[in-house]
């Protein structure tokens, strides 16, 4: 009976400490693709938005970019926004970092100009949005190449392919426009003589030539 007493107790307990009254905190989700891939001295944009179960303004939402070098190490600053965006005054991403969100689309995307090799590693993405401000973190691997890579160059040659097959068809196509007009005239001659020929009162077709054959014979019979 004592343990039966207890047990309900407790219930009673757990009951009022989530009952009314009692705030849950929910967390802020974040979404970045894992790895993105830039040609050295390229422009790339860092993309990361995000979703709130609280209402959105400009002047609720900060968020913050860091970078963790390949090497491990301290995180460095990248970018800050609150209210206003703050470039980086100092550092290896001063010039390089710029805004390319909106807040009111979700969207805290960043923007590095002229990336050198010094900027491979992984950016951090952090959103808060208060009381959201609990969640993980959106991290982007970054990898700076010298050439393309072979999804690229195949992109790159299939359209050149494309082009040329197009070219290659609509030659064709005019060849043999060229060619069966060049053929629907000759019979077209040869039915229809020119003008002048059928015209001139000087010739004589092998049917006229009979009729007038048969007329001096008969003539002659008359005599």
């Amino acid at each position: 009976m004592t343990d039966l007493v207890h047990r309900i107790w407790a219930l009673l307990v757990l009951g009022g400490m989530f009952g009314p009254g009692v705030r849950h905190v929910t967390g802020i989700d974040i979404y970045t693709p894992k790895e993105v891939e830039a040609l050295n001295g390229t422009n790339v944009k860092l993309k990361c938005t995000f979703s709130s179960s609280h209402p959105v303004s400009v002047t609720s939402v900060s968020v913050s970019w860091n970078f963790r070098p390949l090497s491990s190490g301290k995180d460095e600053p990248v970018f800050y926004y609150q209210d206003v965006p703050y470039p980086p005054t100092e550092g290896r991403f001063k010039g390089h970092a710029v805004w390319s969100g909106d807040i009111m689309k979700r969207d805290v995307s960043i923007t590095l100009h002229e990336v050198p090799p010094t900027f491979n590693g992984t950016y951090i993405c952090q959103v808060r949005n208060p009381p959201d401000v609990h969640g993980s973190n959106g991290e982007i691997i970054l990898k700076v190449v010298n050439k393309a890579s072979f999804s690229e160059i195949a992109i790159l040659a299939a359209a050149g392919g494309a082009a040329c097959a197009l070219i290659l068809v609509l030659l064709g196509i005019a060849v043999a426009v060229k060619y069966y007009k060049r053929k629907g005239r000759s019979p077209d001659i040869e039915m229809h003589p020119p003008e002048d020929m059928w015209k001139d009162s000087t010739v004589c077709y092998p049917e006229e030539a009979v009729r007038l054959t048969v007329k001096k014979k008969k003539d002659s019979k008359f005599r």
